[in-house]
């Protein structure tokens, strides 16, 4: 009855406006009220401030400076190899596996579309269709930057505006077609390991998406699907290098063409961490 509860009340909450609010409450430099704050939730997910480049609460002016605050040189080292791929992101692989015509799966019961998934645009979507996938959750303890699991140069960046449902485990299993539901920001690049789209996954109180190359995607949210082709802009990062980042957690999903990669040995549940091995590349993809 509980779980029942807490899915309903998504769909009545005005999930925009309160994920906006606290947006402009987590953008504030609010003294002792940020500091009260920071320190509550440092408690509250039992976060290992060890591993942040300033430990002390009091550096960090505004809640969103903490929540996306940058980890110490060589906390996360990269895993090494031309044919290896690295966790984007610390996390929580939800599910992975085949994509299924245009199907990727959520939970039991549950799947979402491919190409609703990259912003309704089938000549997108077209080369992931028989590949693979990953979803993986970034609970609020966790280092919300996200990194580049292989050498990419990116070619589109979508918005595409949706709900705020939350994007936690009891949401995946009892809200359908979630992920490819809610306000999102869709990231193609051209690897060596062929296409890959990396999926970045808004959610209730995510006030802001970002990348490295265009700063705040969201918001402001329009009503319409923004789409941007950078072909001709050369925007290449390594593997490792960030790419973008959440204010306030969510969830990524990433997406490779057919006979690409292997994933390494992931499960779901299983907790990332960025850097460490996530899939090898597929020799013909050399």
């Amino acid at each position: 009855m509980i779980d029942w509860i807490k899915i309903r009340a998504q769909y009545i909450l005005p999930k925009h406006l309160l994920s906006r609010m606290l947006g402009k409450l987590a953008a504030k430099e609010a003294g002792f009220v940020t500091q009260f704050l920071i320190k509550t939730f440092i408690k509250a997910f039992n976060i290992d401030m060890s591993e942040a480049k300033w430990e002390n609460p009091s550096s960090y002016k505004t809640f969103n400076a903490f929540f996306t605050r940058p980890l110490k040189e060589g906390t996360r080292p990269i895993a090494e190899g031309e044919d290896v791929l690295s966790h984007p992101v610390d996390g929580t692989v939800s599910q992975f596996g085949d994509i299924i015509g245009d199907d990727i799966f959520q939970a039991k019961g549950h799947t979402f579309s491919l190409t609703s998934l990259l912003g309704g645009k089938p000549e997108l979507a077209e080369c992931f269709k028989g590949g693979k996938f990953a979803t993986i959750y970034l609970a609020p303890r966790d280092y919300h930057r996200i990194h580049m699991p292989v050498d990419g140069t990116l070619t589109d960046t979508l918005h595409v505006p949706g709900e705020l449902f939350s994007v936690n485990p009891l949401t995946a299993q009892n809200v359908p077609g979630l992920f490819a539901r809610n306000e999102r920001v869709v990231t193609l690049f051209d690897t060596p390991a062929g296409k890959m789209a990396l999926v970045l996954v808004g959610a209730t109180v995510v006030a802001s998406i970002e990348t490295v190359w265009a700063g705040n995607i969201t918001p402001p949210a329009g009503k319409y699907v923004q789409h941007w082709q950078h072909q001709n802009e050369n925007i290449a990062l390594n593997k490792g290098d960030e790419m973008g980042r959440f204010k306030l957690g969510s969830t990524v999903v990433l997406c490779f063409e057919p006979n690409a990669v292997e994933f390494e040995e992931l499960s779901s549940g299983l907790v990332t961490r960025l850097g460490t091995p996530f899939a090898n590349k597929i020799q013909e993809n050399k």
